[in-house]
Order: C-alpha cells, then structure tokens, then sequence
C-alpha cells in the first residue's frame, strides 16, 4: 500500500485549512448579515409604532382607538384569512391607517361637532396622504392596502378610489368593519357610544352596500366576551391587548 509523499500531505493539509478559512468567513458573514436585517427589521417596526403614537397623540379625541382596531382587526384576520394573519404588513397597515391624519388641520380633526363641506374635503384626503407617507418606506407596499382603501364601499360609494366589491383589497375591506364597530362603540364629544350589538345591527344593515357581506357575517361569528374586551381598552394598559401579538417582521416586499 503507497503511502502519500510528504508534498501531496501538505497540499491535503492546506486544503483543509483553506476550506476552514473558507467557512468561518462563511458563518462571520452570514451572522453580520442575520444581525443587520434584524437591526433593520426593528427600525422599520419603531417607525410604525412612532408614527401610530403620532397619529394617537394628534387625535386626542379616539383614546386607544389604534390599539383596539388593530386588536379586533387581527382577531377577524385570523378568522378570514388565517394564511395571511402572520404578516405583519397586516399588523402594520391596521396600525397605520389612519397616518394621513398627520396632515389634517388640528381644528379639523378635533372639532368638536360636524364638519362642514370644506373641512369634510380635507378630512377626506387623509388616505391619499397617508399612503404618500407611507409610501418612502420599504416593505410596507401591501399595507397601503388598508392605509389607502379603507374607507371604500362595497357598493362603489366610497373614496378615494371609488373601489367596488371584491376590487377593494381584501385588507381593507376586513378593516373597514372594525373600523365602523369601533366608530360606534366609542364615545366622541358629541355623542355617546353605543352597545356592541348596535354596532352588529349597523354591519347588518350594510353588508352588501358599505360592507363586504363575508367580512360582516364572518365578524358576526367572533366571540362576543372577546370583542367586548377588546372595545373595553381607553387608552391604558391592557393585558388582551398585549397578547395581540406582532407578527415577524419580514423585509420581503409583496410587490410584483
């Protein structure tokens, strides 16, 4: 049996340095690389949760509003589209929603009665302006989907787009049903909120002109004690809440 020369063992060995070497820059690099887009997915996700605390803030008159849309927004996701509800561009866009809020005058977003045609024009633009701001922000491409649709109606009435039925992303349609419970449910300077099974009935008397009638019948199938306590949040901590978790954050763009 030939034994190797002391040349071929030396190149042997070399080469297994080599390949070691080779390795651990492999493994250095892939960590960096693991920490950098964690590094990244946390400044994306303090931007969102800075600007919902902006918009809380300027919107004095909704306390917790954002924390419970989102909350009751998740819950229905989970029951419509359950594949869906681990994307935290869902998380974010419920979140978000209502971003363009920033731009709207403060007399006009807090006064306290109707608003008149003009401020009415103002408040309107609000989805368009948030998506704009949205829009220099990586990775939330689908969550202009409810930024800038939720205030669309199944039956083509709404705005900004004048989107009808199944065209109107089907985020924003889920969104449009918390939103409106919420809506009705909260007290505002000029009325009282009203009991969650007003809210029911109004959905009712909707879907299939303001609502998606899925979305509406799919909402009706939540448990009530769930949705009750979710709407009980005013502002301060609350454990439910709390366990509404956010999704990963992923910096994968859902765009074509």
């Amino acid at each position: 049996m030939r034994s190797d020369s002391p040349t071929q063992s030396g190149h042997r060995d070399l080469e297994r340095a080599q390949l070691r070497a080779y390795a651990e820059d492999v493994r250095n690099s892939y960590t960096r690389e693991l920490r950098r887009s964690q590094e990244l997915k946390d400044t994306y996700l303090a931007t969102v949760k800075a600007l919902a605390a902006a918009v809380e803030a300027k919107d004095d008159c909704t306390g917790g509003h954002i924390q419970r849309v989102h909350a009751l927004g998740m819950l229905l996701a989970r029951a419509i589209v359950p594949e869906e509800a681990g994307d935290a561009q869902l998380a974010c866009g419920f979140l978000l929603h209502d971003v363009g809020k920033l731009a709207v005058p403060d007399a006009v977003l807090n006064k306290p009665g109707p608003l008149d045609a003009d401020e009415w024009e103002l408040m309107r633009q609000h989805p368009e302006k948030g998506a704009k701001i949205l829009a220099a922000i990586p990775f939330l491409d689908r969550a202009l989907d409810v930024v800038r649709h939720h205030h669309e109606r199944w039956d083509g009435a709404g705005y900004p787009a004048g989107l009808k039925g199944e065209d109107i992303p089907l985020w924003a349609r889920i969104f449009a049903i918390v939103d409106t419970v919420d809506a009705i449910t909260s007290d505002r300077p000029y009325r009282q909120g009203r009991p969650l099974e007003a809210a029911i009935d109004e959905l009712r008397a909707g879907a299939g002109a303001q609502f998606d009638p899925a979305c509406v019948a799919a909402f009706e199938r939540l448990d009530r004690e769930a949705v009750e306590r979710l709407l009980e949040h005013r502002g301060e901590r609350h454990p439910e809440l709390d366990e509404i978790a956010m999704p990963e954050f992923s910096l994968k763009s859902h765009a074509a």
